[in-house]
């Protein structure tokens, strides 16, 4: 999550000059320009595709990797979540001395980190669960992510390090830290409570940390109200079914206009049919408009949602019949072609 190291990289300057990835390059070639970038820097935030983290633990030896979620994305280049969950598996049993902090309601991430010689369990509750229903180790069904669930197979939840609650987080001290974000959502108390954990795990102070995570307002754009074509618009990233999960509750609290761009180029992965597992069906009676490289899949998608909506050619178009403030919520290369002909407010 790009969110998550943005808000890493701000806690982590609670003790110094961090350098990060900001723009999302999260391959070998963005880690080591990021690197580059500040040279003197004692803290680095790096954002790890998922198959490039056994390349990273090959060169050197995080002292913190943090584990958000598994959901299918991009399977026409990664594969399904067992080949994901299985190469990063062999990534961090080459760093025993790396610490874990990892997400304690995502079977698959618990499958991953379990063994791990040093881990700190995060917990902020099993939002996307269509990846997870089946253990990871030995394929027998899980029935309720939302308890302490144990397998036949001996995989099972841990306890909790740290954990969301209503009004901010509770840490290993059993104290509870105010988290009021000025970043949207539920998911990014939970983003914020990882950067925290492992803020702490390198010797920050929690209560500046959480200071600071919560000021931020925006990550690579991501959140952020920019000028589009004059207009203030909202831009939200989605890239699979689980950040679509997330950004679809974010906008249901509201009745303003929604545009929603997808396309399917190589940074997006080809493969568009994750479309059918979103709860499309949220948006029924809202205004919507649809555009980008694959707007007729997800056309096709929202009809059988029975969500009326109307296709246009681009998000130019879109915004001309959008009204105050519309929000769009675009994939990758969607978000970036967007987020580069804007202007902040």
């Amino acid at each position: 999550s790009s969110t998550t190291t943005a808000l890493v990289a701000e806690a982590l300057r609670s003790r110094g000059a961090a350098t990060s990835n900001v723009t999302g390059a999260n391959m070998l070639d963005g880690h080591v320009a990021a690197l580059m970038s500040d040279m003197s820097a004692p803290f680095a935030a790096l954002e790890v595709d998922e198959m490039h983290l056994t390349q990273v633990t090959a060169e050197f030896a995080p002292s913190v990797v943090v584990l958000l979620n598994l959901s299918r994305d991009q399977l026409d280049r990664v594969g399904e979540i067992r080949t994901v969950q299985r190469s990063m598996q062999e990534a961090l049993a080459r760093v025993p001395g790396t610490h874990v902090v990892a997400n304690r309601d995502d079977p698959n991430i618990v499958a991953v980190a379990a063994d791990h010689p040093s881990v700190t369990w995060v917990s902020g509750g099993a939002r996307w669960t269509e990846d997870a229903l089946n253990c990871p180790r030995c394929g027998a069904y899980i029935e309720d992510l939302t308890r302490e669930w144990r397998c036949s197979c001996g995989l099972a939840r841990p306890s909790a390090d740290w954990t969301v609650t209503e009004r901010g987080l509770v840490g290993p001290d059993g104290r509870e830290r105010e988290l009021a974000m000025e970043l949207p959502g539920q998911v990014n108390r939970i983003n914020a409570t990882f950067a925290v954990a492992a803020a702490a795990q390198l010797g920050c102070d929690p209560e500046g940390v959480t200071g600071r995570v919560a000021a931020t307002r925006q990550a690579s754009g991501r959140y952020s109200t920019v000028l589009l074509d004059g207009r203030p618009v909202r831009l939200l990233l989605a890239k699979n079914p689980a950040s679509w999960l997330e950004m679809l509750d974010l906008v249901s609290g509201h009745d303003r206009r929604l545009i929603l761009a997808v396309n399917s180029r190589e940074a997006d992965g080809y493969d568009v049919s994750w479309l059918w597992d979103v709860d499309f069906e949220s948006l029924r009676g809202r205004a919507v408009v649809v555009t980008g490289d694959r707007g007729l899949d997800l056309a096709v998608r929202l009809r059988y949602a029975d969500v009326s909506c109307e296709v246009v050619p681009s998000v130019r178009e879109a915004l001309s019949t959008a009204g105050e403030e519309p929000d769009v919520i675009a994939n990758y290369t969607a978000f970036r072609d967007l987020l580069a002909r804007s202007v902040a407010r």
